[in-house]
C-alpha cells in the first residue's frame, strides 16, 4: 500500500519534471547498473527496497521519454 502511495507520488513528480530532463545515457544507465549490483551484494544479496522503488521509478523516467520523443517525431 505504501509502496504504491510512493511510486503514485514519484510518478507524478516524474510526469512533471521529465520535460525539462535530458535522456539517460547509456553510460549513466550501465553506472546505475553496477550501483545496484553492489548494494545487492552488499545487502546480502537481497535487493535493498529503495534500489526497487529506484528501478521502477527509472523505468517509469524511461517510458515517459520515449512517449516525449515518439511525440515530437
Amino acid at each position: 500500500m505504501i509502496r504504491t502511495t510512493v511510486l503514485a507520488g514519484l510518478a507524478c513528480a516524474l510526469a512533471l519534471g521529465s520535460a525539462g530532463c535530458d535522456n539517460r545515457g547509456p553510460m549513466e544507465k550501465a553506472g546505475e547498473k553496477v550501483d545496484h549490483t553492489v548494494d545487492t551484494i552488499k545487502n546480502g544479496g537481497h535487493e535493498p527496497v529503495g534500489d526497487s522503488i529506484k528501478d521502477d521509478v527509472n523505468k517509469a523516467r524511461d517510458k515517459a521519454s520515449d512517449a516525449v520523443d515518439d511525440a515530437k517525431k
